[in-house]
């Protein structure tokens, strides 16, 4: 019977330089390994190219690197990239990058599919199939700064986890990922330009400013009518307003960071004068900013945009109250990159 082997990116610095000793070989080999590993994003034990063949040879027969691989890459009329990116065991999910004139972001999945069943976006009628781990998180990010550099001639300035899943149901692994990309010995990112966006699950809000971390952190509300809210996201019945209005206080108290709103405005449905009223009210418990959102149509007819004189409404009075607020149009649409598109069609 063949024993599966691990993915060496599981291990530690200290637990490769424990293995290399553990094999009658030097600690250092450890960090030459690591480095090749996740500063250098090697793909093979043979792309080591200062490490011995006897020790790569070693390496293969005790580990396995299970890397992505950029299934198919598809560019918008605007400049967006969207990757379809294949997991080692077939699975795939998509990553965005998306460019300005000043900077370059990447829109990163840290599921396959979705915990939950917001009824507007594609990605929760994909039921979720597993986590990903931290190296898979951390590979598209790798993959995006290259695709920057390559057609944007500079290297990606910021990172959103707006892509397929709800980044706080993997918290452990999202984690991982951050802190990987955030070190000097993997991209040396600041987590200032890292935003984790959740729908609202409130215990792990309080648990991201217990653990004091470093990124900003956006909430996709899209009504502050708990009626509504509850229409729009089912799942949002198990994390009720109030609950969230508390841990989003408690982040800001222990964290001092301002919160971005997500919202997006549907016709029909909370393009009202009363919806408005409530926004600006649950805007004033934290200092927040909010994000308009152009809302993508994902081929039904119970989400439609609503008109911009029903967007201007939002912005006057969140205005008027002293709330920054920006109209966000969407990028990539036409290749199906948008906020809450992403759906794996072309699998």
């Amino acid at each position: 019977m063949q024993i599966e082997k691990k993915d060496i990116r599981a291990l530690s610095k200290e637990q490769l330089r424990d293995f290399f000793v553990t094999n009658n070989d030097k600690a250092f080999r450890g960090n030459q390994v690591y480095e090749w590993l996740w500063s250098k994003g090697a793909h093979s034990f043979e792309d080591m190219t200062n490490v011995s063949k006897e020790t790569r040879q070693m390496l293969e027969g005790n580990f396995v690197i299970n890397h992505i691989k950029v299934d198919t890459m598809q560019r918008s009329s605007d400049g967006t990239v969207k990757n379809a990116v294949r997991l080692h065991d077939g699975l795939i999910v998509e990553s965005v990058l998306i460019p300005t004139e000043t900077r370059t972001t990447a829109c990163v999945s840290s599921q396959v599919g979705c915990s939950l069943d917001c009824n507007f976006c594609a990605t929760a009628r994909l039921k979720r199939m597993r986590n990903l781990e931290p190296g898979e998180i951390y590979d598209q990010v790798l993959a995006i700064d290259r695709e920057s550099k390559l057609y944007f001639n500079r290297p990606l300035s910021n990172i959103v986890f707006m892509g397929m899943g709800e980044p706080l149901m993997n918290y452990n692994n999202v984690i991982k990922a951050i802190d990987m990309i955030t070190s000097n010995e993997g991209l040396g990112m600041s987590p200032k330009r890292i935003t984790v966006s959740t729908s609202g699950v409130s215990k792990m809000i309080r648990k991201m400013a217990d653990d004091e971390v470093k990124f900003k952190l956006a909430v996709s509300l899209h009504s502050a009518i708990e009626e509504t809210r509850n229409r729009i996201m089912p799942f949002t019945k198990s994390f009720p307003l109030p609950e969230l209005r508390e841990a989003l206080e408690y982040w800001y108290h222990k964290t001092k960071s301002k919160i971005t709103y997500e919202y997006v405005v549907w016709k029909g449905i909370n393009d009202n004068k009363e919806s408005v009223d409530a926004l600006v009210k649950f805007c004033k418990y934290v200092p927040c900013k909010v994000n308009l959102i152009e809302y993508n149509p994902i081929d039904d007819g119970e989400f439609q945009q609503a008109s911009p004189e029903s967007i201007n409404a939002y912005i006057k009075a969140l205005d008027s109250n002293g709330i920054i607020a920006k109209v966000r149009h969407s990028r990539g649409k036409d290749i199906d990159a948008a906020c809450g598109q992403l759906a794996n069609k072309e699998v």
